[in-house]
């Protein structure tokens, strides 16, 4: 038997939250499970007690949403070739797909390599969309779900608040998005989590527990400025959720420009007792010429010269004067009358300590960080961003989208050069449209990656009636992907029509995936040790003719590049890598494949069989790799390519 590294073998599923234990403490670990006692003794807890944890949310059915998030992919995402715009230059990403396995598709892709997240999930107000997670073949369910209703007409996905499981059915929908989503993000990444009432309270119980109370850093509040009676109050608002991946890592928020003006003291108290500051001849000094001031003076934050006077000259102080007052940055007055560069606490640059009319001290800094209300800006009605959508679009095709300011305003608090955002919820691809519009304004390179059920348009809605009339005249089929795909290319146009000299520069293009099953049949590992099971295996193998799902045809263009790309995700290369077609080396065809979020260069070759000239003029670095078919390769080309590299074979 030939003995080779096998690529179906090393992607087998694994708990690798499990793996990592064992890497970082091997003695927590037996026969492959974790040994609760051996985990207390390590911490030093003798006296262990469930009661005396804190609390948690709880709902019946918890401990099985959370396996959901630890669930390896069963799928893969297939490219749809011509359906996205721009596919040869573009590093934006359009997923149509259940949005919980397209996650566990992109978790070893993408762990750490999100910045910002954007979601604006079903707020559970009674007749929203919920998503079916309680099967065991989601991507079988997956492509049997066309619809909302099923032959008899019952409802297959809204949950009625009428429901017991109103909230249960809610919070398990979420539990294991917001569990992948974590994983994905940037050590210094965020997500903004759009929300209501109806759900706010346990969506914020809920993100405490995924991401660590610590990591909470505000409840924004948009003002939606709606003016309709709603019950026994208007209701205005809506919430943002904003957590961060690690609040320690995150500094403040860099942005905008010009000079701000702060003052330098404040009231004397016990927390802040008065001190004694000597400042040298020629401050400014912003009192008419001629100006002297001694003794006690202002009105709460009282200042006292001990020493001299304040006397002012052609608009500086005439003479040293030594002043006692509760000062708040005397420090930084010490580093800066001493001659040195000065930083404030946020990184902002001191420019000068000056007197005001008044004899106050106050200092001018370099604004370089901003920090934004909670309270969020007003960004106009919900009517204007539907009229806006309309304008675009041509016609009334999606209710009540998200304010783009308000996405670009997120977007432009933390993301900077070639950052990713992902919204798993898109909807219409606000987000997407955000994006391209914040890049066209400050010239910086960011990408998305948006994730949407492509949920079948109901022709009894009258808006959903409008979108498939719509879509009939661009011949796209009846989904609200394919409102949030024409948006953005439309959006794209527009951008480019009111900026031609982005032509070239900006990315407004995007490729297209979408949810499939697997290219790869499932590995199944031997079980016994005897002559019989090890006879049974073999002749299994014998069986099994290719590891490739039934109907792969290695001529069909589509189903090359669903493999093609189902390697990448599984090696871990984001879905924008580059793609370098070889064919110059013998008479085979070679991808060479690189991402510059990773270390190696994959080198795929999917021909039925290797060449012998590919083998001799390949050359790879010795971390590169090299896959192939296991059935393309003989024993003797496949000994000579690992002494270039790393060999798998599928």
């Amino acid at each position: 038997m030939k003995n080779r590294n096998s690529f179906v073998e090393s992607t087998t599923p694994r708990d690798e939250r499990l793996e990592t234990l064992k890497q970082l403490y091997p003695e927590l670990i037996r026969d492959n499970r974790l040994d609760i006692q051996a985990l207390k003794d390590l911490v030093g807890d003798e006296s262990f007690d469930e009661s005396e944890v804190g609390y948690s949310l709880y709902w019946p059915g918890k401990r099985e949403a959370k396996k959901l998030g630890r669930k390896e992919a069963e799928g893969t995402l297939e490219p749809v070739l011509g359906d996205g715009k721009n596919e040869d230059s573009t590093n934006n990403i359009y997923i149509e797909g259940d949005n919980l396995e397209v996650l566990r598709c992109l978790k070893k892709s993408y762990a750490s390599r999100v910045k910002m997240i954007y979601i604006d999930p079903p707020y559970n107000t009674g007749k929203d969309f919920i998503y079916p997670d309680n099967y065991t073949e989601p991507v079988d369910e997956y492509l049997k779900f066309t619809g909302q209703v099923d032959g008899a007409g019952n409802s297959l996905v809204s949950n009625p608040k009428s429901s017991g499981a109103y909230h249960r059915k809610w919070l398990d929908m979420m539990l294991p998005r917001l569990q992948l989503a974590r994983e994905l993000l940037t050590d210094d990444g965020v997500i903004f989590i759009s929300i209501d009432d109806n759900e706010q309270a346990n969506l914020k119980l809920l993100c405490d527990e995924v991401f660590g109370e610590e990591n909470f850093a505000a409840d924004l509040i948009w003002n939606k400025q709606h003016s309709q009676q709603q019950g026994l109050f208007k209701r205005y608002h809506e919430h943002v959720l904003l957590y961060l991946r690690n609040f320690e890592s995150v500094g403040n928020i860099s942005g905008g420009d010009g000079i701000i003006e702060a003052g330098a003291q404040k009231k004397i108290s016990k927390a802040n007792p008065a001190s004694e500051f000597t400042f040298p001849v020629g401050v400014r000094f912003d009192a008419p010429n001629g100006t002297i001031i001694e003794g006690t003076y202002g009105d709460s934050e009282k200042s006292t010269i001990t020493k001299g006077r304040l006397i002012c000259k052609d608009g500086k102080t005439a003479e040293e004067v030594t002043i006692s007052a509760g000062w708040t940055q005397k420090n930084q007055m010490k580093s800066f009358f001493a001659g040195e560069k000065v930083l404030d606490s946020k990184g902002q640059l001191v420019l000068e300590f000056f007197f005001n009319s008044a004899g106050k001290i106050k200092c001018t800094k370099e604004r370089s960080q901003l920090t934004p209300p909670t309270v969020l800006p007003q960004y106009g009605m919900v009517s204007e961003h539907t009229e806006a959508l309309k304008d675009l679009l041509g016609g009334y095709y999606f209710p009540t989208p998200k304010p783009v300011p308000m996405i670009k305003d997120f977007s432009s608090w933390f993301l900077s050069e070639g950052d990713v955002v992902l919204d798993f919820f898109s909807g219409s691809a606000t987000t997407a449209h955000s994006i391209m519009q914040l890049n066209s304004e400050d010239g910086v390179n960011r990408k998305y990656i948006m994730v949407q059920l492509p949920v079948e348009l109901d022709e009894k809605n009258d808006t959903d009636k409008n979108a498939i009339d719509f879509l009939n005249t661009i011949d796209k089929p009846h989904t609200i992907c394919e409102i949030g795909k024409e948006r953005i290319r439309c959006a794209g146009n527009k951008i480019l029509g009111e900026h031609p000299e982005l032509e070239g520069k900006l990315d407004v293009g995007f490729k297209v995936y979408r949810l499939a099953k697997s290219n790869i049949k499932a590995y199944k590992p031997t079980s016994g040790s005897d002559a019989e099971s090890l006879d049974l295996f073999l002749s299994e193998m014998d069986k099994q003719v290719t590891p490739l799902r039934d109907g792969f045809d290695f001529k069909n263009e589509n189903d090359i590049q669903g493999l093609l790309t189902e390697i990448i995700l599984r090696q871990g290369f984001a879905l924008d890598s580059r793609i370098e077609t070889i064919t110059t080396i013998a008479n085979n065809i070679v991808y060479r494949i690189s991402d510059p979020g990773r270390p190696i260069v994959l080198n795929v070759c999917l021909d039925d069989s290797i060449d012998k000239q590919t083998v001799d003029n390949i050359e790879f670095a010795d971390d590169d790799k090299f896959i192939c078919l296991n059935s393309s390769i003989s024993d003797e080309l496949y000994a000579q390519l690992s002494d270039k590299g790393r060999v798998e074979t599928i």
